[in-house]
């Protein structure tokens, strides 16, 4: 798990970890206000930093966030589906298409945006065995 002397960090488009040495992880996201919708766009954690409960940390704050603004979430990284897979409690806080959806629905929707990721400049894609 993440030491407790990081913290993180906000801007109007992305959540950066602070406290850490190095190339910095990130939550890209860009909300919607209209639609009051935040899309959680990219996760990125260096290799030497995966597995450390960074990007849940992440994704967590930005669940707080949009609980705090009224926003629902619609995951778009295959990390942020994950996360959802493996929380079904936080699922109350995803928009409506995905909110009833069951494990096994998004399981082949992780996989897809995996799939999609492929071959992107960044590999975002954060080591999710055992980081959850």
């Amino acid at each position: 798990m993440c030491s407790g002397s990081i913290r993180v960090r906000r801007t109007s488009t992305v959540f950066t970890v602070q406290g850490i040495e190095g190339e910095k992880p990130y939550l890209r996201y860009q909300v919607d206000r209209k639609a009051q919708v935040m899309r959680l766009l990219e996760t990125y954690v260096p290799p030497e930093l995966r597995g450390r409960g960074i990007a849940r940390l992440l994704v967590e704050e930005a669940i707080r966030y949009a609980r705090e603004q009224g926003l629902k979430i619609e995951p778009v990284c295959s990390y942020t589906v994950y996360y959802f897979v493996k929380n079904p409690d936080m699922r109350e806080v995803l928009i409506d298409d995905l909110r009833n959806k069951d494990t096994k629905e998004l399981e082949h929707l992780y996989e897809a945006r995996k799939t999609l990721e492929k071959g992107s400049k960044h590999n975002t894609e954060v080591d999710t065995a055992g980081s959850l």
